[in-house]
């Protein structure tokens, strides 16, 4: 490891969706750099193996995995709960966890799965956790988003989803909803000193698409096997993003391969971050006040 900088040291990071993958990625690459990571995942045996295989290979051992299914909102309370008992500090918060879904199904909260998944959970784990990230400060929160949000829409008066359903326009409306969340939640923080950011980690082998099985999956696999990025490729984008005083104070952009690009028209429409931002609101049916921002 002496190659390696190690630049976070004391610095405790939270990475969603970290058994497999991008987040798997991520979680070793900074816990190589002398980080406390707290990975999350599903599944209590991977979580295990996870948590043993980054210790073996950076002989750091400030690693740790959370169980938590992140489509639950039960679950994420008791995670962001279980996360603030045991650390009083959050210097980089890493929303990756998601999935497709080959046929529509609902979350044990009654929403439509990929998008209570992919765009609910980063939304209610971000804000449960929100005094933490500005007691940290500077922190930073980045958020894994996808080059296919240029193709979603979200219909406000079907948000359910049960007309028209399909996995690629549930993923792509998904992937939309973090571009608007991340830009409504960074001016409402309105600071340099807590950041958020999205990225795109471009095409990378993982098991995404895997969940639902099925044909679609099957050539997913195919592709990304002959034309994909590695996880760790992919996840350098977030590695920079988490790490570089290049962006530090930078907030409320959209990157892919470390550049700041521009993201989709829609996602720069306040109406429209601010009505998905009203809309995840109601959905987690917050009745802390401490939780609501005031309007901006």
């Amino acid at each position: 490891m002496n190659h390696i900088k190690q630049d976070m040291i004391g610095k405790v990071c939270l990475v969603t969706g970290a058994t497999a993958g991008i987040g798997q990625a991520t979680a070793l690459l900074l816990a190589k750099r002398g980080a406390t990571v707290i990975g999350v995942g599903r599944n209590h045996e991977k979580n295990e193996y996870s948590t043993r295989w980054i210790k073996e290979i950076t002989n750091n051992h400030a690693v740790e995995y959370m169980l938590a299914d992140l489509s639950s909102q039960k679950e994420i309370h008791a995670l962001a709960q279980k996360f603030q008992e045991k650390y009083d500090r959050l210097d980089v918060l890493i929303n990756n966890a998601g999935a497709t879904f080959g046929e529509r199904q609902e979350s044990v909260d009654g929403i439509e799965m990929t998008f209570a998944l992919n765009h609910l959970g980063y939304f209610l784990l971000t804000n449960l956790l929100r005094k933490t990230l500005e007691a940290s400060k500077p922190s930073r929160v980045i958020n894994v988003s996808s080059s296919l949000h240029k193709f979603g829409k979200i219909d406000f008066d079907n948000i359910p989803f049960e007309k028209g359903y399909t996995r690629s326009k549930a993923y792509q409306r998904s992937k939309l909803a973090n571009i608007g969340f991340t830009y409504e939640m960074a001016r409402r923080f309105c600071s340099q000193e807590v950041t958020v950011n999205a990225m795109n980690p471009g095409l990378v082998e993982t098991n995404v698409g895997q969940v639902a099985g099925g044909i679609a999956a099957k050539i997913k696999g195919l592709v990304d096997k002959i034309a994909g990025l590695t996880p760790e490729e992919g996840a350098q984008t977030i590695i920079y993003l988490a790490t570089s005083p290049d962006v530090s104070g930078v907030t409320g952009r959209y990157f892919v391969k470390e550049k700041s690009i521009p993201s989709s028209k829609v996602t720069y429409d306040l109406g429209f971050c601010r009505k998905l931002w009203d809309l995840s609101e109601k959905l987690i049916n917050s009745t802390d006040k401490s939780f609501t921002w005031e309007r901006i």
